[in-house]
């Protein structure tokens, strides 16, 4: 009874510490893909467009070229602004779930919408809306 006792409870040690250094492996690649992952920020417009929708993307695109010089010469943050009254914007919106005037951060399997506070601070208050993609950003680079 004694061995039966001892050998289930090293049979029981053994499957743990495998499935502990299985998760702890996951993680670890999990890590890496989402580090090593392309970011790249959209802002969605129409073709009419107000002052303040202008100015969403004018602040959007200086501050991520202010904030990741770096990163946006070798490709691995990107910004783009799409006009979705334009035939050729429409796979993109539909991929993005986009149908109107849109500030998003998208990388990998992760997308955060920044559209109100985009229209919140573009106007009034830029550097908080600098200071909001950098908070959004930081962690996907």
């Amino acid at each position: 009874m004694k061995k039966l006792i001892s050998l289930s409870v090293l049979l029981l040690l053994g499957v743990s510490f495998f499935t502990v250094s299985s998760i702890a492996a996951d993680k670890k690649t999990q890590t890496a893909v989402s580090k090593s992952a392309k970011v790249e920020v959209y802002y969605f417009h129409f073709t009419r467009r107000c002052v303040t929708c202008q100015a969403v993307e004018a602040e959007s695109q200086k501050a991520i070229a202010a904030l990741y010089p770096v990163q946006a010469k070798k490709g691995l943050i990107t910004f783009k602004s799409v006009n979705l009254d334009e035939k050729s914007s429409e796979i993109l919106a539909k991929k993005c779930n986009v149908s109107g005037q849109t500030l998003l951060v998208i990388s990998g399997g992760k997308r955060v919408d920044l559209t109100d506070k985009g229209f919140m601070y573009a106007m009034n208050n830029p550097e908080k809306l600098k200071a909001e993609l950098k908070r959004t950003i930081d962690p996907l680079l």
